[in-house]
């Protein structure tokens, strides 16, 4: 049965919820204050790497990501299908490098627990590390290899999401200043955005972004989620194709890019919604990656650029249905990794407004997890009374 699904945001999460729901057969409408993927989602150096950015331990969390990883090749190839457009998606794989003897034990204690996950990571060093980054600096003494990590071209990929919304019949509606739930009823919901024009629907998706904090009283929960500054910069390489691989260092990474281009971030601090770029931020980036490839440190980045990127206080996403406000769904607070979760949020979230379970586990980020629990239902009266 065909449904009509309100997304509050334009990010590259909700346009990823709204074309798997249209693709299905569902009617979206997406509600985007500004324009889509303004943040981000456009921002993003686009990295597809959970074995490199989640080394802890193979938590939910973990399995959530490697579970977006895995769906990337068919779910890029669909969007590139429906959109018409084209944009990079690079199988590159990754280096995560070692300079001392305790950085290489660290490795190594990664490497121990994700030889469960499929491809297995190769620890290299000496003649196998230099043939797979013959520009490395010396210093460099081994690195851990992951050969099914990706990466891709996040301002082309989210147009490209953006014009396969489109082309299915999805609404995009932009630049509405505010948005904010209106009515939540039993059979119904519906949004209104700056202007006093009122959206209905049948079940309504929140994927804010940053800004989903703001509607902690109009929901009647916690939604601790704020905006982190992420500033990136990028460099023209002398020598195209020199660099192959993503590559991750104790205080950030570099990814190659088609067409001989560098990326290399994120400095991060906390500025609000300030998306300034900082000489400060950016000398961040400057005084590590020098020491990683020394070609770089005669060189200047021709382009520097930041993005709010949407942290929660325990690091994990905000995933599910409300169960106080059963046609409410919150798909937001993906901090760094919005680019790589969306295919596996897309999925989940219109499995859920299905009535289907979701193949990958969500319990552990249940979008009430940080509200106490109250007796009985909470109406959009209630929620939003002072």
């Amino acid at each position: 049965m065909s449904k009509r699904i309100v997304i509050l945001g334009g990010g590259v999460i909700g346009l990823s919820v709204a074309f798997e729901a249209a693709r299905r057969g569902h009617r979206a409408t997406v509600l985007e204050q500004d324009v889509c993927g303004g943040q981000a989602s456009g921002a993003a150096a686009g990295m597809l790497a959970p074995f490199s950015e989640n080394g802890e331990g193979p938590d939910d969390f973990f399995r959530l990501c490697l579970a977006s990883l895995r769906l990337y090749p068919g779910w890029q190839q669909a969007v590139k299908d429906a959109s018409g457009l084209d944009f990079e998606y690079s199988a590159s794989g990754s280096l995560n490098v070692a300079y001392h003897a305790s950085d290489r034990l660290a490795l190594d204690t990664r490497a121990a627990w994700q030889q469960a996950f499929g491809r297995q990571p190769e620890l290299v060093e000496g003649a196998a590390l230099r043939e797979l980054g013959p520009a490395l600096s010396r210093r460099v003494e081994a690195a851990l290899y992951h050969p099914e990590e990706s990466h891709i071209y996040a301002p082309d990929y989210v147009r490209a999401l953006e014009q396969a919304c489109r082309l299915h019949g999805v609404r995009i509606v932009e630049r509405i200043g505010s948005v904010r739930p209106e009515t939540i009823e039993a059979d119904r919901v519906s949004a209104i955005d700056g202007n006093g024009i009122v959206y209905e629907g049948d079940e309504l998706v929140i994927a804010g972004g940053a800004w989903t904090g703001g509607l902690e009283a109009q929901l009647g929960l916690r939604i601790p989620i704020y905006p982190i500054r992420g500033q990136i910069c990028a460099y023209e390489l002398p020598e195209p194709g020199a660099i192959r691989h993503m590559v991750f260092g104790s205080q950030g990474y570099v990814v190659p890019k088609a067409g001989g281009t560098l990326v290399c971030g994120a400095s991060e601090d906390i500025a609000g919604f300030d998306t300034t770029v900082t000489e400060r931020g950016i000398g961040r980036l400057l005084a590590w990656n020098h020491r990683l490839y020394p070609f770089l440190e005669p060189l200047r980045p021709f382009h520097r650029w930041a993005g709010l990127r949407p942290a929660t206080q325990d690091g994990y996403p905000l995933l599910g249905r409300l169960r106080e406000l059963p046609r409410v769904l919150m798909a937001a607070g993906h901090y760094r990794n919005g680019i790589l979760l969306s295919p596996v949020t897309a999925q989940a979230t219109v499995d859920l407004i299905e009535g289907r379970e979701p193949a990958t586990a969500l319990a552990r980020f249940a979008p009430e997890r940080f509200t106490r629990r109250r007796s009985g239902a909470v109406s959009m009266r209630e929620a939003v009374s002072p």
